[in-house]
């Protein structure tokens, strides 16, 4: 997590930086807008990381690996898929989450199902999709990327299940 964190700074270094030599007072909208964000954002963040948290310790080894880990194979991996269309909000949800049933023992591949179908099926934002692109057009995105998924988890299961994580 440091060289990411560092990453992170030396671009948010940069851009206010940048906002503050064009003289404008950007740099100050700017950090008026991330303080906004920040106060919307922060207390689902700290419930998301509360939840990734305690599935460590909550939930037992044994049974997180019979449902969703490596052994569980495709059963798991429909599990992910499942779990992961129906899960809402944004990636400040659903990865502390994923990282927390990562180091409890889920599997690669269940994971990668997780968030794959997660991001394209996103059950949470139909309604949203259909508002505004039309019921015709969200059920043609649907079905075009219905089977990448669990295709997704089955590729990281079988290629990817014995790279250590760590």
């Amino acid at each position: 997590m440091l060289i990411p964190t560092i990453i992170m700074a030396i671009l948010a270094t940069g851009f206010v930086l940048w906002g503050y030599l064009e003289g404008k007072g950007n740099h100050l909208t700017g950090l008026k807008s991330a303080y906004k964000m920040l106060i919307e954002i922060l207390p689902l963040l700290i419930f998301a990381f509360i939840i990734a948290g305690m599935v460590q310790v909550l939930l037992p080894h044994d049974l997180l690996s019979r449902w969703v880990g490596t052994e569980a194979g495709f059963k798991g991996i429909l599990i992910g898929t499942l779990a992961g269309g129906l899960t809402p909000g944004g990636p400040y949800v659903s990865l502390p989450i994923v990282a927390g049933l990562l180091k409890s023992g889920a599997g690669v591949g269940t994971m990668v199902a997780f968030l794959t179908s997660w991001s394209l099926w996103a059950v949470a934002r139909l309604p949203m999709d259909i508002g505004i692109l039309g019921w015709k057009f969200t059920l043609i995105r649907l079905a075009s990327v219905f089977f990448f998924p669990p295709i997704a988890g089955l590729i990281a299961h079988y290629f990817f299940s014995n790279i250590p994580l760590d």
